[in-house]
């Protein structure tokens, strides 16, 4: 997959949105910048920041991805990929449902997908150097373009849902004593039951990523 490298976005999801709005840029293709003035996060909030953290996006084909996979897994998809991509390099990170990348109890980052025509953009943003957006870092000198070059090759593998759910299963106990924003109110995880296309159920109610 081409990489499109920049000294500075104001968003590179935004940035590769509008590209692919345009059909200026087509998928597949990513963008990396390293620096980030007003990136995009969840519920509408900012994820910005310097050189040194990681910013960037990359658009698929939505007939690329796997067959068994639902757009609204499509954000604990790629975000259990890009963990399993920084545990190789030996970072103790884990993934809070649905889209946070944790060490220990303290955020370092979260993916944001977004459907646009017949693509997915995918965008995340990683603490990886300096604590930013009010969040923990990884302390990490892992470099950001070297980072993304080996989630790339991760992803271009596309293992099925199925595989990675299964994963992501046992690692979801993880995130019991946790809470998370569902239409504006903070729910507790404590009792979620995890259902096989990546929703939730809490409170008798099906909840599900749509970010």
């Amino acid at each position: 997959m081409e990489i499109l490298s920049f000294n500075h976005l104001p968003s590179t999801q935004q940035y590769l949105t509008e590209q692919i709005k345009n059909k200026t840029l087509q998928a597949p293709i990513s963008v990396i910048a390293d620096e980030q003035s007003a990136g995009v996060g969840s519920r509408d909030n900012e994820w910005s920041g310097g050189e040194g953290n990681f910013f960037a996006s990359l658009a698929v084909k939505l007939d690329a991805l796997p067959d068994d996979l639902s757009l609204s897994s499509a954000s604990i998809y790629f975000s259990f990929i890009m963990k399993q991509t920084l545990l190789e390099l030996g970072e103790n990170i884990w993934l809070k449902w649905p889209n946070d990348f944790y060490k220990n109890d303290e955020k370092v980052g979260g993916t944001i997908t977004k459907k646009v025509n017949d693509t997915l953009v995918c965008g995340i943003g990683l603490n990886l150097k300096k604590s930013q957006n009010g969040y923990s870092a990884l302390q990490s000198d892992i470099s950001p373009k070297i980072l993304l070059e080996k989630y790339l090759l991760a992803l271009e593998k596309f293992p099925k849902w199925k595989q990675v759910f299964s994963e992501y299963e046992v690692e979801f106990e993880l995130s019991r004593r946790f809470s998370v924003h569902i239409e504006n109110y903070q729910k507790s995880l404590g009792d979620a039951l995890l259902c096989d296309d990546g929703s939730l159920i809490i409170g008798g109610k099906k909840v599900y990523s749509l970010r």
